[in-house]
């Protein structure tokens, strides 16, 4: 049990928060606070010029009136954490239309904005990459922007690593969900460097970004050449409300839901039945397999195997940073350890998305999620089939559920897969691993960068900066194309 003492002074200090519980108080936070104020420091609310969230723009009634969320394509993007968090602003995003977008004047997005979630996963902070459409701020979110008396790239470093976020945690309040205000947001204490090591960690999270968008651009390139070569780089999806079908064709599916015959997945299907390299069926690519073991939460621990669940498999990789772990000896079976190759496709509510397990991966699977070791097959061509609309159309087909998609291990089995020839295999892989290359290089970056700021908090800025210099020349970072 953790036990601190303190002066009722610093609770009367404090008051303005309206603070006494324990939680605020926790020792954690006291010696963040105390290694803090031994440096130049000022509070959140005198370097920003901005700290705005989506309810600053209207009523809930009058946002009613006036935006509309859409799935479809429109004049803008709204931006959401799970955007954020995929690194993804492309796919399964939100538009809002022109009228919205300059509706919510007061949160437009123009890129490098720090974003803090203010309710449920309150305190987790994100930076915005640069981007190039006009983009608006989700809800249950923070905007900050900072003035000229702190870079936002050394901002963001701050309070998304140990030191920030245990800030920020101090400050969260509530139960389920907790949350956080802006009031105590603007009372964040900021240790304030020298603007060279400032400039120093925007220079490397500047290379990130750049690392980041050529990764973006090779497995795009992948996609492209997967796409172009059965003949669907500019298809999409189209839903129709009406269609007919043969009694025959319900017969021999066993289905009667309608969204099971929509036009848009024959076409797919067709393409690769027509594809001149031949294709076969997944359960032929695949050497053995798993659908998992529903953990229970009780068997969660500080120290032990990660336990890859749903919301760890992204499209493309898995994200093991959030994962909670077990322990070893609670794993039932070895079938549900995931290998170095090894495919994961998700079963329940967001459908499809595949991922291929890295090397030195020590993980177990959860429930709902098909895993399978691939053969005869290129695995990272392999993936990048199922994560593609070539793959995806087909899970989705075959889905099931009401609010929640559900799809069974043995029709992911039956789903098609063009045979592509060696060489195009090669080629797409040569891009693929490119990409992972350059995020992986990307992601290092951004570590050492938070590194730093830590360093230079618990010893001092040229003890940062050497380090810096250090990590990132191991890492091999020059310059960026």
């Amino acid at each position: 049990m953790q036990s601190s003492v303190v002066r009722l002074s610093k609770v009367r200090s404090e008051s303005k928060l309206f603070r006494f519980d324990a939680e605020y108080f926790n020792p954690k936070y006291l010696k963040t606070e105390l290694l803090i104020k031994e440096k130049d420091y000022d509070e959140l609310r005198n370097l920003i010029s901005l700290l705005t969230d989506y309810h600053a723009n209207g009523s809930y009634e009058i946002l009613r009136g006036n935006v509309q969320l859409k799935s479809e394509p429109d004049y803008a993007h709204m931006i959401r954490t799970v955007d954020i968090e995929k690194d993804d602003f492309e796919n399964d995003i939100i538009s809002i239309s022109k009228h919205a977008y300059k509706f919510l004047g007061k949160t437009k997005v123009y890129g490098g904005e720090i974003i803090i979630n203010k309710i449920g996963n309150a305190g987790k902070v994100y930076l915005i990459p640069p981007i190039d459409r006009k983009t608006s701020l989700g809800m249950n979110q923070f905007m900050v922007r900072t003035n000229d008396r702190v870079n936002n790239h050394y901002l963001y470093c701050y309070l998304a690593g140990k030191y920030g976020q245990n800030q920020l945690n101090q400050r969260i309040t509530g139960a389920v969900p907790l949350s956080i205000d802006k009031e105590s947001t603007r009372s964040v204490l900021v240790p304030i460097f020298s603007s060279d090591f400032e400039k120093m960690v925007s220079d490397k999270m500047t290379i990130h970004f750049q690392f980041s968008k050529k990764s973006k651009r090779s497995f795009k390139d992948a996609k492209i050449i997967l796409l172009s070569e059965l003949g669907l780089t500019h298809w999409q999806p189209k839903h129709q409300l009406t269609f007919i079908k043969n009694h025959s064709d319900i017969k021999q599916a066993e289905r009667i839901d309608a969204e099971y015959y929509q036009p848009k997945y024959e076409g797919i299907i067709k393409a690769i039945q027509n594809y001149s390299g031949g294709w076969d069926t997944l359960d032929n690519f695949i050497g053995s397999y798993s659908t998992g073991y529903p953990f229970s939460s009780k068997s969660y621990v500080d120290d032990g195997v990660c336990l890859i669940r749903i919301n760890n498999i992204l499209k493309g990789h898995v994200d093991l940073s959030n994962a909670v772990k077990i322990p070893l000896q609670d794993v039932v079976s070895k079938k549900d350890i995931v290998l170095e190759n090894d495919i994961l496709i998700s079963m329940s509510g967001t459908i499809g998305n595949a991922c291929k397990i890295p090397q030195g991966t020590k993980a177990v699977i959860n429930q709902r999620i098909f895993k399978f070791t691939p053969k005869h097959y290129n695995f990272d061509v392999l993936t990048l089939i199922i994560n593609s609309n070539i793959g995806l159309q087909q899970l989705l087909k075959i889905g099931t559920g009401g609010v929640q998609t559900n799809i069974s291990g043995n029709d992911i089995k039956k789903i098609l897969i063009p045979i592509l020839p060696e060489e195009k295999q090669t080629q797409i892989q040569k891009k693929i691993t490119e990409s992972f290359n350059l995020r992986k290089q990307s992601k290092q970056l951004l570590e050492c960068a938070k590194k730093a700021v830590e360093i230079a908090i618990e010893q001092d800025e040229q003890k940062a900066i050497k380090w810096l210099k250090e990590q990132t020349r191991d890492i091999g970072v020059m310059d960026a194309d």
